[in-house]
């Protein structure tokens, strides 16, 4: 069992009324975990079209598979870099909007595909998940100044509208054929979760009302109306009319059973920038949010070994207990949310410590760069899950959130952040 008390690497003074974010060393800790990120994953742009994925220590690993999520995270969080003054950033931007317009967008049936290896397509469902990460990847792209991001953002959109997008229900459904013809009347919270992510950013990059109208409803869905008919908890299924299909257990990674309380706090978080976005009415978002993530905070955090279980059972019982990288940095990026919506709260302060406290010892490769996604009992990082390190997108946005001011705003406060 790690010894919490004494962490690898103090991410901030031991004894301080001043909270961690606001202090000098702690937030030369998170910029300087967040270069670290960059350098690592640089390596993921590799000779030809698309990216590497890459082992824990950096090289290649054999797979020629490309899927959407990596390339849209990627071309995101690079993005993101190149306002912040990351050296080069710019290269990973271009190399992923090359290869989502040439090789992801299906120039047959629209819209874009989920997997390819060299030029043919591997895995041609159409997925919402995917689809409002190519938003995602747009809406900072141009914000980063790109000159193709209006054109990807304008057919992504056009794509999220025609056939994803479910208006008298204020939510996107799952996904299709490669025709666009469908395969399931599966529903879930995670494409939903993302597209809360994906609309925020572009209404942020374009000012356009539909994308924050739209995020709101479905935020209005999850936090106002689900959450609390289940003491605070989030079920991640739900059939074609949005009732709750408490028996669904699909992919154990992307559609595992019962709840996921990394998409509490990713949706906590998410409520609060949406709730800056519109003004910060009196109706009760921070409130919500915090219910909502420290719910899954009591039910998640294991007592004896730290970190946060993968998966809860209804009622909130650990189900899948592994300890995964994803689920503490999205933690992160709430407890440092809620602190900057009602400050001066003691307990998200402790919460904040002790998540990086956990994820400075368990998770982080203080050497190489980037985070190792699992950890097993006795701190050995196994591989069962995932093969390498998967992506910079959970980790690096953990270390860039709190050392923002603001909830919402992040492409104009993120500029020269770590130049």
């Amino acid at each position: 069992m790690p010894d919490l008390q004494s962490p690898h690497v103090a991410p901030g003074p031991e004894a301080s009324d001043t909270p961690w974010r606001a202090t000098e060393s702690h937030r030369a800790f998170l910029a300087a975990d967040a270069l670290r990120q960059f350098d690592f994953f640089r390596a993921s742009l590799g000779e030809g079209p698309g990216f590497h994925v890459l082992a824990a220590d950096g090289t290649p690993l054999p797979t020629g598979k490309q899927e959407l999520h990596t390339t849209t995270r990627l071309t995101h969080v690079y993005a993101l870099g190149h306002l912040a003054g990351v050296a080069h950033a710019e290269e990973i931007v271009d190399r992923g909007m090359a290869y989502l317009w040439s090789h992801h967008r299906d120039a047959d049936h629209g819209g874009y595909l989920w997997a390819l290896e060299g030029d043919a397509p591997v895995d041609a469902r159409k997925l919402a998940y995917g689809h409002v990460f190519v938003l995602l990847a747009a809406a900072s792209a141009k914000a980063a100044g790109h000159p193709e991001a209006d054109r990807l953002l304008a057919d992504v959109d056009g794509i999220l509208d025609a056939h994803f997008w479910e208006e008298d229900n204020g939510l996107f459904c799952d996904e299709y054929n490669r025709d666009f013809t469908p395969f399931s009347s599966y529903r879930g919270m995670n494409a939903n979760m993302h597209g809360v992510e994906a609309l925020l950013a572009a209404f942020e990059a374009t000012g356009r009302e539909k994308f924050l109208e739209r995020a709101g409803r479905i935020l209005d869905f999850f936090m106002r109306r689900i959450a609390p008919e289940h003491d605070w908890r989030l079920p991640e299924h739900y059939d074609a009319d949005w009732r709750i299909d408490a028996g669904y257990a699909g992919d154990p990674m992307f559609r595992p059973a019962g709840t996921t309380p990394g998409h509490s706090f990713e949706l906590a978080r998410l409520l609060l920038q949406y709730w800056d976005l519109a003004g910060r009415p009196e109706d009760g978002s921070p409130e919500i949010a915090r219910n909502v993530a420290y719910r899954a905070a009591q039910d998640a955090w294991d007592a004896e070994s730290g970190g946060l279980y993968y998966t809860l059972k209804p009622g909130g019982a650990p189900d899948i207990r592994a300890r995964y990288w994803w689920p503490v940095t999205e933690a992160i990026g709430a407890m440092a949310a809620l602190q900057k919506a009602t400050p001066g709260v003691t307990e998200d302060e402790e919460w904040y410590r002790r998540l990086w406290r956990f994820a400075s010892l368990a998770f982080i490769d203080h050497e190489r760069g980037g985070w190792f996604p699992e950890v097993a009992e006795g701190g050995i990082a196994p591989q069962t899950q995932f093969a390498g390190k998967p992506d910079i997108y959970h980790a690096v946005q953990a270390d860039m959130l709190p050392l923002l001011p603001g909830l919402s705003g992040a492409y104009g406060e993120v500029r020269g952040l770590l130049a």
